[in-house]
């Protein structure tokens, strides 16, 4: 630039090759945030309010007066080790991403009891009920009103990230607890473990990816080996399809088989088959009964051979 001073120079450089913000590659937007992140935030407020609303006091009493938790973790693993599978039968009103499930189930057409006692006579091990309220249409109430007509054990699904809510959960009637690994670092995670012991809860713990199963690994069976289920879970949080082939990669990384829940993409008896192949012979399964006239049938025609 002829009769250009060298600092006007340099100023014109950094003009010339300073990216405009909308083509800086350093200022690449942040990755919007799933699902799972903006369940957990609401739960994290949700939580909030409930402690505000019910002391610890309070809390610990309904507790002490809760009949004692039925043994989830015997109920899957005597069926497992008999090299028989274990349904974990599942009951939810909605999804996040497909809604209500059954028309008729809609608002206070839900009836949990009703379809407990489906999956309980037609060979269903437990029960998972979601109690997430606002993104699946769930309730603590649903516990007790499912034990009032069915036998089975009683897992409380939700998104546990507080201590607190163990005591909810048993005070609520539960047997057993989901922790998921995503939502969880390993210091509130051990916490949690020996918190669901001492209150007698079977935990269910629910890794999805490779990365969270290796980081797992050590505290299954923690602090006591008959009160701690793996649940591998086949659903890929970064889409909406479900894969089975995602337990059969995993397993060979897990201890103890007998131990492992296989979840989600589960729909024909071959599909148990598939899982008792590689030992795991317990399954939680429960969008896809739902989805049929009469979930009870469906869930006697996946545990039936006849049904290939």
């Amino acid at each position: 630039m002829p009769g250009a001073t060298p600092r006007q120079n340099a100023a014109t450089i950094a003009t010339v090759s300073t990216p405009t913000p909308e083509h800086d590659p350093s200022r690449r937007e942040a990755p919007k945030p799933s699902i799972l992140d903006e369940i957990v935030l609401n739960k994290r407020e949700e939580v909030e309010r409930a402690k505000a609303a019910l002391s610890m006091v309070e809390l610990e009493s309904l507790v002490a007066q809760a009949d004692p938790p039925r043994n989830f973790f015997r109920a899957i693993t005597r069926r497992a080790r008999a090299r028989q599978t274990a349904i974990i039968a599942e009951i939810m009103q909605r999804t996040p991403t497909a809604g209500v499930i059954r028309s008729e189930d809609a608002g206070d057409g839900f009836d949990p009891a009703r379809i407990a006692t489906l999956y309980e006579r037609n060979g269903a091990s437990a029960i998972s009920c979601l109690t997430d309220e606002r993104y699946f249409g769930g309730s603590l109430s649903y516990i007790q009103r499912i034990k009032e007509v069915c036998g089975l054990p009683v897992l409380r699904k939700d998104f546990l990230i507080d201590p607190w809510q163990l005591w909810e959960s048993r005070a609520a009637g539960a047997d057993a607890v989901l922790l998921i690994a995503e939502c969880l670092q390993e210091g509130p995670l051990v916490d949690m473990l020996i918190l669901a012991q001492r209150l007698g809860m079977t935990v269910l713990l629910e890794v999805h990816s490779m990365e969270n199963l290796l980081r797992m690994r050590p505290y299954v069976g923690f602090p006591h080996p008959s009160y701690c289920l793996l649940e591998i879970n086949n659903h890929d949080l970064s889409n909406t399809k479900p894969d089975l082939n995602h337990t059969l990669r995993l397993i060979d990384l897990v201890d103890d088989p007998s131990v492992v829940v296989s979840a989600t993409g589960i729909m024909t008896h071959r599909d148990l088959e598939r899982l008792a192949q590689v030992g795991v012979y317990a399954a939680l399964v429960g969008e896809d009964l739902l989805r049929e006239p009469d979930p009870g049938f469906a869930l006697a025609q996946l545990l039936s051979p006849t049904s290939l």
